[in-house]
């Protein structure tokens, strides 16, 4: 794996984004922009998908970004077991659910890999700084 700077970098961050970018685009149409309970929640679980990496990443310890990959994997589950319910409902068609679901399915094994990958190197340092923008003004 090489050197991940950003969050923004990382495979996983990316297909959750367009998870959450889909999931917005379907609530947004007819009968299921409506439905306020289904489509808060759906929103919301997709939303937590991606911005859970981005915490992770930007958090303390190693540890910890495993932790907010778990929480981003479980609202991978959350988003497919809604969009059964949009399905079952007529609010998304079968292939937009097949594109969803996919999606959802996909960030859920890339946060897998990444926890593994994270996991099976305790020890290594995440550094997201190339330099130190640290400056120090003297008034001598």
């Amino acid at each position: 794996m090489g050197t991940i700077r950003r969050f923004e970098d990382l495979d996983v961050w990316k297909t959750a984004r367009r998870l959450a970018n889909d999931v917005y685009a379907y609530t947004a149409k007819d009968r299921f922009s409506r439905d306020f309970g289904l489509r808060d929640q759906i929103q919301r679980a997709a939303v937590s998908v991606m911005s859970n990496i981005a915490e992770g990443f930007e958090s303390r310890t190693q540890s910890l970004f495993i932790d907010y990959l778990g929480r981003a994997r479980a609202s991978t589950g959350e988003v497919r077991s809604q969009l059964y319910l949009a399905l079952d409902l007529d609010y998304i068609s079968q292939d937009e659910f097949d594109a969803a679901y996919d999606l959802a399915e996909k960030a859920s094994r890339q946060s897998y890999r990444l926890i593994e990958y994270l996991a099976s190197r305790p020890n290594a340092r995440r550094v997201r700084e190339t330099q130190p923008e640290y400056r120090i003004d003297r008034d001598d």
